[in-house]
C-alpha cells in the first residue's frame, strides 16, 4: 500500500484509538468512588429508625458508561444525590442503610417471559426499552455491566424495602419504580418491573395475599397494570396526565387522569378524595407507593404544576393514610426529569424520617460538607 494511502487508512484507527483512550481516562475520572458511596457498597443489614423506618440503597444503583449515561434525559445520579444529602444532613450514616443484594433470575421470571430475558442480551433491543440509541452499537457485555445490572441491584431493593416494610411499617428505596416494564418487554427507560417481582415474590414467600400499587408520577404506570391484569389479588391505581405518553393507555383496576396545568391545591383534592375508598378496595396487606416526581412544575416530560412542597405533602398523604391504618407502605422512586427532581424526592424522605423515625425530628448525627470525591461522583 502506497505510503499516502496507508496514511489516510490509518487516520479513522488512529481517531477511534484516541477516543478509546479519552473514554478509558473519563471512566476512572468519574469513577473515583468516596468512601461513604463504599461503604453501601456489599449487601448487608442497615438500621431500622424508630422500630419503624428503614432506607435501602446500594452504591450499585448508579450507571457508568464513561459519561454516555448523561445523555439521557433521566439523571441517574439523583439516587446518590438523594443518599449523599441524607448522609451530609446528620439524617444517616452509611452503616444505617440496608443494602440490598441483586435480584435473581428466577425472581425476574415471577413476572417477565424467558424471551424477555434473551431479548436482553441484544444491545439495539436493550436501546430501544432504554429509549436510548446510543446504547445500540455498545458490547452487550458492557451494556449488562454497566446498565442492567444497576436495574438488577435497584429491582432487588424494592425487594428488600417490601420485606422491610412488612416487619417494621415503611420503608424506601432510593430508587426503583419502573413502571412501564411488561412481562415481554422494557420501554420507558424501565428494564425490570421491580414493583410485580417484588409483589411476586413477597406472594410466592406467603407472606402477603393481597397488595396495592399507589401509582403518582405524571405518567401512567401502564407496565404495572399489564403486569397485574386480571388479578384480583393486586390492586393498581394509577394518577396521571392524561394526555402525555403512554398513548394509548393501559386500564388499571383505579386511573385518574389529570388535565395540564394541575396545581397542588387541584391534585391533592383529588387524592384526598380517592385515597381512602381505593385502600377499602383494595383490601391489601401491603402498599408500594410510587413517588415520582416529574409532576412538578416545569418538569420536560410533562406539564402539571406541582411545588416541591406539593409532591412532599402528596407522599405525606400516602404514607400517613398507611399508618393510620396499620398498613406496610413501602415507597419507590419513579420519575423526575428536572434538575430539581432530587432536591423534591430528598425533601420527602426526609419528611417522613422526621416524623416516624427520628426522635424530635431533629439530625441524630452531625452534618457536614461534602468532599470532593463525594462532589465529583455525583455531578
Amino acid at each position: 500500500m502506497p505510503p499516502n494511502q496507508r496514511s489516510k487508512h490509518l487516520k479513522p484507527v488512529r481517531l477511534l484509538l484516541a477516543l478509546l483512550v479519552l473514554a478509558g481516562a473519563w471512566m476512572g475520572f468519574c469513577c473515583v468512588v468516596p468512601p461513604s458511596m463504599k461503604h453501601v457498597k456489599s449487601p448487608r443489614r442497615g438500621r431500622v429508625y424508630n422500630n419503624c423506618v428503614a432506607i435501602v440503597y446500594s452504591k450499585h444503583y448508579q450507571m457508568s458508561m464513561g459519561g454516555l449515561e448523561r445523555l439521557h434525559s433521566f439523571d441517574i445520579r439523583k439516587y446518590a444525590r438523594i443518599y449523599l444529602k441524607l448522609n451530609t444532613a446528620g439524617l444517616l450514616r452509611p452503616e444505617d442503610v440496608f443494602v440490598p443484594e441483586a435480584v435473581t433470575e428466577a425472581e425476574i421470571l415471577l413476572v417477565h417471559t424467558r424471551k424477555f430475558l434473551m431479548s436482553l442480551k441484544d444491545s439495539p433491543t436493550v436501546a430501544r426499552y432504554l429509549e436510548a440509541p446510543v446504547v445500540a452499537p455498545v458490547p452487550n457485555a458492557l451494556v449488562d455491566a454497566a446498565i442492567l445490572n444497576a436495574f438488577r441491584y435497584s429491582t432487588g431493593g424494592t425487594i428488600l424495602a417490601g420485606r422491610l416494610a412488612l416487619k417494621h411499617g415503611i420503608a424506601i428505596n432510593i430508587g426503583g419504580g419502573y413502571h412501564h416494564a411488561k412481562p415481554d418487554a422494557g420501554e420507558g427507560f424501565c428494564i425490570y418491573a421491580d414493583m410485580p417481582i417484588a409483589i411476586r415474590v413477597l406472594q410466592k414467600d406467603r407472606l402477603i395475599r393481597r397488595a396495592m400499587v399507589i401509582d403518582l408520577d405524571v405518567h401512567q404506570g401502564n407496565g404495572t397494570a399489564v403486569c397485574f391484569a386480571g388479578d384480583d389479588s393486586v390492586f393498581t391505581f394509577s394518577m396521571h396526565q392524561g394526555d402525555i405518553y403512554p398513548i394509548p393507555k393501559e386500564s388499571s383496576d383505579l386511573d385518574i387522569e389529570l388535565q395540564s396545568g394541575t396545581d397542588d391545591r387541584k391534585f391533592l383534592k383529588i387524592l384526598r378524595k380517592g385515597l381512602g375508598d381505593a385502600i377499602d378496595r383494595a383490601r391489601p396487606d401491603i402498599v408500594f407507593l410510587q413517588a415520582g416526581c416529574d409532576t412538578l412544575k416545569g418538569d420536560p416530560l410533562a406539564s402539571l404544576a406541582m411545588s416541591l412542597e406539593g409532591i412532599v405533602q402528596r407522599d405525606a398523604m400516602v404514607i400517613d393514610e398507611c399508618v393510620q391504618r396499620n398498613l406496610p407502605v413501602a415507597m419507590v422512586l419513579g420519575g423526575g426529569y428536572s434538575k430539581q427532581a432530587w432536591e423534591v424526592q430528598y425533601a420527602s424522605i426526609e419528611r417522613t424520617l422526621k416524623k416516624y423515625g427520628i426522635t424530635g425530628g431533629r439530625p441524630p448525627h452531625p452534618r457536614r460538607n461534602p468532599t470532593g470525591k463525594e462532589k465529583l461522583y455525583t455531578k
